[in-house]
């Protein structure tokens, strides 16, 4: 009798032409597959009956949040080379007599029967799409995981963004450094001064706010929709002694208010918008800012091509996300009225960032398990991993955009050379 790991070996071949794309190691302690392929664990036939119901991207993540499937090392180095393998050799479609032989190797191995239970943590948000209950909900389900989570994967100062690393190599620079660095040019771009009024839409764990008021003694009107952090970053303020510059509010941006700012800021919140509301969000940052005032964009894009995002991401991570290549989203700011002065490319710079979040998750897992849970850990190991591969494959990108709102005979106040921009402690 064939060993499940040979009749798996079988099955796959039915799909994907040529050697397996990685080594499994099957249930009944059985082994099959190139010995430099990634090792991939299936502890169960459940495994494939998560596949039969839910082929794909979905199915496959389902089945490793469970635990029916495992892989062995490093979980991106994996990904990346069983994703090489299948792009060299894409699937084939098969014939009656193929697509036959593959439903008895799947009933011979248990893939038939009632479906194993849905891992919980997946998000539901109701209601119209990108309504104001919706947009709450669905930031609520990333947002308000745990703020003592996050501050087991983040920096010090919370930054839930791509960092900006300077000095790329030098063991003695951390992911701290980096996102101070990443806070120290968004204020250059923004030529923030003592006294101005700074808006910051989605602002997370008040990294950028509370930098902006400690350093540049600006006062800052920030906005979330996460009860969580809204408490957070006031809390923040009043330890670190700024929250007589501060003032944070729970809304939704298109109910942010007021006039004349002197700089705005949105960082990775627009991926939240929406391609409908984008328009409406370009217009409402154009409207807050006086004259020459500045806005920073940091948003996360898309390749022409790739689809940005996915089931998985969607299912149980942020549901609701809209990325497009970075021309659309300057094509739409411009359209409302604002110049934009430069768009800058961090993408590396993301690929290095969540990479020290997995770091931070590996070195600290039983924290993790033992505050959030082993689902939900698996479900974060999983999509930093995947997160990581999509920046430094190109499929995902991330740009700083800064535009202004010029006056109406043109003036932009905007440097003739952005080179003081980059005159920051250890840049390049």
């Amino acid at each position: 009798m064939k060993s499940a790991a040979d009749s798996l070996a079988r099955l796959i071949g039915h799909i994907v032409p040529g050697p397996l794309p990685v080594r499994v190691h099957a249930w009944d302690g059985s082994r099959s597959g190139p010995a430099d392929a990634p090792l991939v664990t299936v502890r169960s036939p459940d495994a494939l009956r998560r596949l039969i119901r839910r082929p794909g991207e979905l199915g496959l993540a389902e089945a490793y949040i469970a635990g029916d499937l495992d892989v062995e090392g490093d979980l991106a180095d994996a990904l990346s080379q069983a994703g090489r393998t299948l792009r060299d050799r894409p699937a084939t479609r098969l014939r009656p007599a193929g697509l036959a032989a593959a439903a008895a190797l799947a009933v011979r191995l248990g893939a038939v029967g009632p479906p194993p239970p849905r891992p919980g943590g997946r998000a539901r948000p109701a209601g119209p799409l990108h309504s104001t209950s919706r947009d709450r909900a669905a930031i609520s389900h990333h947002y308000d995981l745990s703020n003592d989570f996050y501050a087991l994967l983040l920096d010090p100062s919370m930054a839930y963004s791509c960092a900006y690393w300077t000095r790329p190599g030098d063991p003695a620079y951390t992911l701290a450094d980096a996102q101070r660095d990443k806070l120290d040019l968004i204020c250059r771009k923004l030529a923030l001064r003592a006294g101005d009024r700074l808006l910051d839409v989605g602002c997370g764990w008040g990294s950028l706010t509370v930098h902006a008021a400690r350093e540049h003694r600006v006062r800052v009107t920030a906005v979330t929709l996460s009860r969580a952090q809204r408490d957070f970053v006031a809390e923040r303020a009043a330890r670190e002694g700024v929250d007589d510059l501060v003032d944070v509010t729970l809304r939704h941006w298109r109910h942010v208010d007021g006039a004349g700012y002197d700089a705005a800021a949105a960082v990775e919140m627009g991926e939240h918008v929406g391609a409908a509301e984008y328009p409406a969000f370009a217009a409402k940052l154009h409207g807050v800012l006086r004259p020459e005032g500045r806005l920073l964009v940091q948003q996360m894009s898309r390749g022409a091509h790739a689809p940005g995002g996915g089931s998985f991401i969607e299912t149980y991570i942020v549901p609701d996300m809209h990325m497009r290549p970075v021309g659309r989203t300057v094509d739409l700011l411009e359209d409302a009225g604002l110049e934009v002065r430069s768009a800058e490319s961090l993408r590396e710079h993301y690929t290095t960032t969540i990479d020290a979040w997995r770091a931070a998750l590996e070195d600290r897992w039983e924290e993790v398990r033992a505050l959030v849970g082993e689902t939900t850990g698996r479900v974060w190991r999983l999509y930093l991993a995947g997160a990581s591969l999509a920046f430094a494959e190109r499929r995902m990108g991330v740009d700083q955009i800064l535009a202004v709102r010029p006056t109406r005979e043109g003036a932009s106040a905007m440097p003739a050379t952005p080179v003081t921009w980059y005159a920051a402690r250890g840049a390049e």
